[in-house]
């Protein structure tokens, strides 16, 4: 824990000095830092080895670069967003990947916006490089861990609740009063020992409810509703009565009584048991999220989905309650679900532009009036599942030619009401006129549109 405390330390300072603008365009490398601190001085005041710390800089420097690639992927929605020109597209996209952008007005803005200044909050974590640990099993078959400690030569040991050895580059995460080891696998190995994926082409849709609904009817993840809506729920009431133990704690210590301020604070308001219900929620979760993927993936090759990493909005006007429910949604979750299984199974995942497709009809096009899970179409006089709805759309929009990834919302509504219009265009005027009647009776091709019009209709 100690060794841990201070490796935070170190991936603060990695934060605190290349993690923000003025550390844009320096170019430097996790070996380019070291040797300046190395230099400097700077790692003497740490007080761990000195694989532990670069071990630690590497990853703090791989972190931040990660945290600019996905600001830059928002920026890049909003550069096409902002001109059709391609020569101008060109020119700032251009000067968003060689890192230049603090130039542009326009795009220092909107980094600024979503690549905000770094600070560390992993004080928990200790990386060990692949040949500092090694692993030894005692007479009872028992695996021991064998990891750097805070001196040279002193190694501690981790009992393993596992027959496998970790290999390669080990993360160890201490949690709730546990060690995790993490640490990489060959995907092609998983992906050989994976049952395989399905034949057919599949649109998916995200829910709250279900995890997952295909474009088929099916419903996979029934129970993720449920375990939101508790979670959410018992959180509230356990945050209210924390929130009163907290105030008396407080009006306690501004009389005096700092005895039993301090007495509550120990007993009643610790973090051990609320993490480990956290953790255990997690894990429901991921489980349930996970295994409806898998069922997705039994029967598709191909999974059509919505691109899950943009921002979830329209919440204002949905009640506290929905709104506290929402705000833990596990979108991150479901995104990861569909990219993980996908690439072990062998399916190819395609991402769409997803909007509009829960308020339009998937057979007329028109916008219908949504009501629940349920969406009403008053132009074709049926009532669709919303869901089920949703997933077809996004399947259809796989093969869209007006419509990209990154086209924006208004022009998509824009392309679907103007298709609709055209389909209009083509039905017959409905007067009922003795005059127009009795030219419509006489026309030669009276049968002929006849037939154009039901099958219109259909």
């Amino acid at each position: 824990m100690e060794q841990a405390r201070r490796l935070g330390r170190v991936r603060s300072e990695v934060w605190h000095r290349y993690g923000s603008v003025g550390g844009v365009g320096s170019g430097l490398r996790d070996r380019q830092v070291r040797d300046r601190w190395l230099a400097d001085g700077t790692f003497e005041r740490f007080g761990v080895l000195a694989n532990a710390w670069k071990e630690t800089v590497r990853d703090a420097i791989d972190d931040i670069a990660t945290n600019l690639t996905a600001a830059k992927a928002q920026v890049r929605r909003a550069v096409f967003r902002r001109t059709e020109d391609a020569n101008e597209r060109k020119r700032m996209l251009t000067a968003l990947n060689s890192d230049q952008w603090p130039g542009d007005p326009f795009l220092a803005r909107q980094m600024r916006q979503r690549w905000k200044h770094g600070r560390n909050h992993t004080h928990d974590q200790i990386v060990v490089r692949a040949d500092q640990h090694n692993t030894a099993a005692d007479r009872r078959g028992r695996l021991w861990l064998a990891v750097p400690g805070l001196m040279r030569r002193q190694m501690v040991r981790i009992p393993l609740s596992t027959k496998v050895a970790p290999t390669g580059t080990l993360r160890l995460i201490l949690r709730g009063g546990r060690v995790e080891v993490h640490y990489q696998i060959d995907a092609s190995q998983m992906r050989s020992s994976q049952r395989p994926c399905g034949e057919a082409t599949v649109g998916v849709d995200k829910g709250y409810t279900e995890a997952l609904t295909d474009s088929d009817g099916a419903h996979h993840g029934g129970h993720l509703g449920k375990l939101l809506t508790s979670e959410s729920d018992r959180l509230k009431e356990r945050n209210r009565r924390r929130a009163k133990l907290r105030s008396i704690a407080n009006n306690a210590a501004l009389r005096g009584d700092h005895a039993k301020a301090q007495r509550i604070n120990a007993n009643n308001l610790g973090t051990l048991k609320r993490d480990r219900q956290a953790a255990r929620h997690r894990s429901r979760v991921r489980t349930e999220i996970f295994t409806a993927v898998h069922r997705v993936v039994d029967k598709a090759a191909t999974v059509v989905a919505e691109d899950l990493s943009k921002r979830f909005t329209g919440r204002k006007t949905l009640g506290k309650d929905m709104n506290r429910r929402l705000a833990a949604w596990t979108r991150g979750v479901t995104a990861e679900a569909l990219a993980s299984v996908s690439e072990r199974r062998g399916s190819a995942l395609v991402h769409v532009n997803a909007a509009y497709t829960s308020q339009a009809c998937h057979r007329c096009g028109r916008f219908g009036r949504r009501s629940g899970d349920r969406l009403h179409c008053t132009w074709c006089g049926v009532v669709w599942q919303a869901d089920v709805n949703a997933a077809i759309n996004i399947l259809q929009r796989a093969g869209d030619p007006d419509i990209a990834l990154n086209t924006a919302h208004h022009k998509v509504k824009q392309i679907l009401q103007d298709r609709t219009g055209r389909r209009r265009t083509r039905l017959p005027v409905q007067d009922s006129s003795p005059a127009l009647t009795e030219r419509r009776a006489n026309h030669p091709n009276r049968s002929a549109m006849s037939s154009s019009r039901k099958q219109v209709e259909h």
